[in-house]
């Protein structure tokens, strides 16, 4: 082996030694948690995982509280203002359009609905395939058959982009509890220790 070929070995085996020791780092640069009290916060007060609302953060506006989408949602995690105002309606709280950009307001109202999503649905993948497609389309689906429910089964999902919502924020979940889950541990831990104290 040529003195070229062994530096360039000794330099990929460095590098992989860098990738793995720092794979975590790394992994939070692409996959940041950014607004973390916030989403721990309203999150943890609906007994939903953070980081499952980090997912859909992801899914849906990679954190950009000005997102828009041709649909009209907005914000952090895409309400929809129709949506978001009935959340509202129901939880007694006034309702102004532009506080959808507010990263506080629209994660407040993001996991109220996912909360009540939870509440109809109870499996995460009803769950999110209703808060992008919608519930009674969902129902409708489960109701006809043609879906299952099941996530081996999420190519039966009528609405394509549903079904790439689905399988998105999945994939961004299990990232998410990969990098994050000691912290996510911590602080249900920490939170559960002041209920009690």
């Amino acid at each position: 082996m040529g003195k070229a070929r062994f530096g360039l070995l000794l330099f990929l085996v460095a590098l992989c030694g860098l990738l793995l020791l720092n794979w975590r780092e790394i992994g939070q640069h692409y996959y940041p948690l950014k607004y973390r009290e916030t989403i721990f916060r309203h999150a943890q007060a609906h007994g939903i995982d953070p980081l499952l609302v980090a997912a859909i953060i992801k899914t849906e506006s990679n954190f950009c509280p000005e997102a828009v989408s041709h649909r009209g949602a907005i914000g952090l995690m895409q309400l929809l203002p129709s949506t978001a105002q009935e959340v509202a309606e129901l939880k007694g709280k006034p309702f102004d359009l532009q506080s959808l950009y507010d990263p506080e307001t629209n994660i407040a109202l993001g996991t109220e609905y996912l909360a009540l999503l939870f509440k109809e649905f109870r499996d995460p993948v009803l769950v999110l395939a209703a808060y992008n497609g919608g519930r009674g389309n969902v129902e409708k689906w489960l109701k006809s058959a043609t879906w299952s429910g099941k996530e081996l089964d999420l190519d039966q999902i009528p609405f394509p982009e549903t079904r790439q919502f689905v399988r998105k924020t999945l994939w961004n979940y299990r990232v998410y509890r990969l990098l994050y889950r000691e912290e996510s541990s911590r602080t249900t831990a920490a939170q559960r220790g002041q209920s009690s104290g």
